[in-house]
């Protein structure tokens, strides 16, 4: 098998997100340079660009908040310091502001979503409507999802549903892009994963604990199993893929009802209505 079976030496990709080595953008920037790409790294302030500079040393990175207009409209001249065409880009950006912690779906905040939306949804059109002149022909684009919208979790909140707005952009960005282009537009649906992001939402710990029980494998999902699906994701072999949402979760969904955790959980019923 070919060394660059991925051909991407030589490409070159920006970055969004990367906030430190847990960062899902930075596992899949080091996996782009690793098959010979270049990468852009674009984070979301100055002082996560001084930190970033320290880990990413002699690499270009730049800043640039999504809520920030003239952040965004900086953006392309600041990159082409850099490089003149981009073959691709990874969209790996979420907030959601869990300060006033875990509350009823309909009792959702109207700034807290928005700006939620904005910066986890509406920045992937923005970055792409701002780079799109930058990109080649043949560009792909990937942005970082989730692996269900169609389970209400309570702890993640209103943020399933903006996932499940970011999925369905992935289509239409597809679709107006390709008609005058071979660009490409797809979503890693990642399962729970250990990340600095995730230890801010409540009580995700206990859901990434239950996540490695019911896990066929009986081990979690690791961060490289979805930077490396990204990847491919990006590279000319995933060519025929487009408009996508790829489920990358160790087959968590298949296991829900894994016989040891529902005898585990009867049982701790059976146990509590006993003591009654």
């Amino acid at each position: 098998m070919s060394e660059d079976f991925l051909q991407l030496s030589g490409k070159c990709f920006a970055v969004f997100g990367v906030a430190n080595k847990k960062s899902v953008a930075y596992f899949i920037a080091r996996a782009l340079e690793e098959c010979g790409a270049r990468v852009v790294y674009v984070v979301r302030d100055e002082q996560v660009r001084q930190n970033a500079a320290r880990l990413l040393t002699d690499r270009p990175v730049i800043a640039c908040n999504v809520e920030s207009e003239s952040d965004l409209e900086q953006l392309p001249q600041n990159i082409r310091q850099h490089t003149q065409c981009l073959d691709g880009l990874v969209h790996s950006i979420a907030y959601a502001d869990y300060s006033s912690g875990v509350r009823p779906f309909h009792e959702t905040g109207r700034r807290q979503f928005l700006q939620a939306v904005d910066v986890s949804c509406f920045s992937l059109l923005s970055l792409v409507n701002r780079l799109k002149d930058m990109l080649s022909r043949q560009a792909a684009i990937v942005t970082i999802s989730i692996s269900t919208t169609r389970m209400a979790a309570d702890n993640y909140g209103y943020m399933a549903p903006i996932k499940a707005a970011l999925d369905s952009s992935v289509v239409f960005l597809a679709r107006s892009l390709g008609k005058n282009s071979d660009i490409r537009v797809n979503a890693v649906g990642a399962g729970l994963l250990k990340t600095s992001s995730s230890a801010g939402i409540p009580g995700y710990v206990d859901s990434y604990l239950f996540a490695e029980k019911v896990i066929p494998r009986g081990r979690n999902l690791e961060t490289r199993e979805v930077a490396d699906t990204a990847v491919f994701l990006l590279s000319p072999r995933a060519s025929g893929i487009n408009g996508q949402t790829l489920i990358v979760d160790a087959g968590m969904a298949c296991n829900f009802f894994d016989r040891d955790v529902v005898r585990a959980t009867v049982s701790t019923q059976k146990k509590g209505s006993d003591a009654e």
